[in-house]
């Protein structure tokens, strides 16, 4: 069996191919920039949105990573709290969504403390507020105390993805990780995010929940790299997008003797893929604006803002009388005299298609 990379006498002093990482890091800091100047173009209420939409997929897709389904609407109302912001239908979220959502709260909004023993005890422990991973009983808010293995398979076949640094080495480990953590200033605070998520997940210091803590580091991080605790865009989904290949180069890089080229390029480029979607969201969020203030006095019933809303946010499948009937509630016949409103006052147009059925779609502003 190949050693791990903590077995190495050189660990944890990692290498890389500068040259190859500072292409894709220049490309990277060009577009955090480039969408920092599109919010900070947004009307308040507009970014608030936005922050709120983004921080609820981050909490949900992190957890989904580990196979971990969180209710969509209770992370949204936890955040929304948090946030202040107050809407119709919030609900009251249990114990468990109301930690993950504490944990990334104090990543992103208190990004410029300290990481310390005490604070990475606190998010474990929010975590798993009844000290249990499923039917499991685990060390919430301490370190483990056992070996850890990473296993898959039927009882008897089980193969062994990865075995962790020995349970008494982890508070020499995390010592050591979180020293660098705090006071290794050199390293350009993107790249520093990639490391100290691989390092992280190398020490698996916990019973449960590593990965989740993992990439709470990489935001805060990511946040520290912008200097604001506005997050604007999910590594978490893009990670989810990726899962596969994330595993995969995690298994692979477990087993090198510190070079990390091939992690740091796919953590960028997931990070440069997780930009250009927010980029994408940006213009919608822009493009709905510019629509609402152009039709602020356009006279419109409740379901032809229903529906108009729906295609500004991106409706699956092509538009047809009978969807815009199901959606509203309406019969047929109101849903036509509906769209042909539409089509009068130049919102709407027929789709070129023609044939049996009949589409419409968004006229361009």
């Amino acid at each position: 069996m190949a050693n791990y990379i903590y077995q190495y006498n050189n660990w944890p002093n990692f290498t890389w191919n500068e040259k190859e990482v500072q292409v894709i890091l220049g490309k990277v800091r060009h577009l955090q920039g480039k969408i920092f100047g599109q919010i900070s173009a947004l009307g308040f209420s507009i970014k608030e949105k936005t922050l709120l939409a983004t921080l609820t997929l981050d909490v949900l897709k992190s957890s989904e990573i580990e196979g971990k389904l969180l209710n969509y609407e209770q992370v949204r109302s936890s955040i929304a709290r948090k946030l202040g912001l107050e809407y119709a239908g919030m609900v009251y979220p249990d114990r468990d969504v109301e930690g993950v959502v504490e944990m990334l709260f104090d990543a992103t909004q208190n990004y410029d403390k300290i990481l310390d023993e005490e604070r990475l005890f606190s998010w474990h422990a929010a975590l798993f507020p009844t000290g249990r991973s499923g039917m499991y009983k685990i060390d919430a808010g301490n370190y483990r105390k056992e070996e850890l293995q990473i296993v898959s398979g039927a009882m008897g076949k089980e193969k062994v993805h990865y075995q962790a640094p020995p349970f008494n080495q982890v508070k020499f480990e995390m010592n050591r990780f979180i020293e660098w953590f705090n006071n290794d200033a050199a390293l350009d605070l993107v790249i520093k995010s990639a490391i100290a998520h691989f390092w992280f997940i190398i020490i698996h210091p916990f019973d449960d929940g590593n990965g989740r803590i993992a990439r709470a580091i990489s935001d805060l991080l990511l946040a520290r790299s912008e200097d604001s605790s506005q997050r604007f865009y999910s590594l978490s989904n893009q990670i989810l997008l990726e899962r596969k290949k994330y595993y995969s180069i995690l298994q692979k890089i477990q087993h090198s003797n510190g070079e990390i080229t091939e992690w740091l390029v796919w953590f960028l480029d997931c990070l440069y893929d997780a930009l250009k979607n927010t980029e994408q969201t940006i213009k919608k969020v822009l493009y709905k604006a510019d629509f609402w203030d152009k039709h602020k006095n356009t006279q419109l019933n409740s379901r032809q803002r229903l529906m108009l809303n729906k295609l500004l946010d991106g409706f699956e499948g092509k538009l047809k009388t009978s969807k815009w009937a199901k959606i509203t509630k309406c019969s047929q016949d109101t849903a036509l005299r509906d769209i042909k409103d539409l089509i009068e006052k130049g919102i709407l147009r027929q789709e070129k298609s023609g044939g049996r059925s009949t589409y419409y779609e968004l006229n361009k502003l």
